[in-house]
C-alpha cells in the first residue's frame, strides 16, 4: 500500500505576515460596488420592484456596513442591523462566513438565535433569516475581503413575505433609531 504524500512545512507556500491594522466602528456602506450582486435575473428584478412598491428604500429596514477589509484580501468584518421583522432575501456569498448576534434576535429556519449566539454559513450556501421583534444586530466575519451576494431561491411567496415586512413595518422602522445593543446599554 502506497504511503500518502505529505507536504513538509518547509515546502508549503509561506503566508506573508501582515501588520496590525486598526479600523473604525463607523465602517463604510456595503454598496453593490463593495459587494457585487450576482444572480440578478428577471424574477429578482420583479422581486425588487415588488419590495419598492411596498415601501422599500435603502436603509429603511436595515443598515449594513463593512467595518474592515484586510489589506491582503484574506479577511473582512461587516456589521448588520436589521429592524424588527425584516426578512432577508435568500442569498449566498462566495466566502465562508461566521455570524455573531450582538443584540436582539433572529429566526433562522426553526431556530431562534439571541445575543451571544452565532452560525456558520459555508461559501455558496443559500440562506435567509428574519429579524426578531426588537430587530437584530450581527457581526459577519468572512474569510475574504472581496465577496459577492448571489440571489437564489426567492420564489414569489418569499418576495411577498419580504414585501409584507416592508408594508407592515415601515412606519415603526422610522422610529427604530437605536439598535438593540444600544437600547440595552441605555436601559441599564
Amino acid at each position: 500500500m502506497a504511503e500518502a504524500e505529505s507536504i513538509s512545512p518547509a515546502a508549503a507556500a509561506p503566508v506573508k505576515a501582515g501588520k496590525m491594522e486598526i479600523f473604525s466602528g463607523e465602517g463604510v456602506p456595503l454598496t453593490p460596488e463593495a459587494m457585487p450582486f450576482e444572480g440578478v435575473d428577471e424574477s429578482v428584478m420583479a422581486g425588487f420592484a415588488k419590495l419598492m412598491a411596498n415601501g422599500a428604500v435603502e436603509g429603511a429596514g436595515e443598515i449594513v456596513r463593512c467595518l474592515y477589509r484586510e489589506s491582503q484580501g484574506r479577511f473582512s468584518v461587516c456589521y448588520g442591523w436589521f429592524k424588527s421583522g425584516a426578512v432577508l432575501p435568500r442569498h449566498s456569498h462566495n466566502a465562508d462566513c461566521v455570524y455573531y448576534v450582538l443584540g436582539g434576535e433572529l429566526k433562522l429556519g426553526a431556530k431562534v438565535l439571541r445575543k451571544g449566539d452565532g452560525f456558520f454559513v459555508p461559501a455558496d450556501h443559500g440562506y435567509t433569516y428574519e429579524a426578531g421583534p426588537e430587530g437584530v444586530e450581527v457581526l459577519e466575519f468572512r474569510n475574504s475581503a472581496d465577496f459577492h451576494i448571489r440571489f437564489k431561491g426567492n420564489d414569489d411567496a418569499h418576495w411577498e413575505r419580504m414585501a409584507k415586512a416592508y408594508r407592515e413595518n415601515a412606519a415603526s422602522w422610522a422610529n427604530e433609531t437605536m439598535p438593540p445593543s444600544d437600547r440595552v446599554a441605555v436601559a441599564k
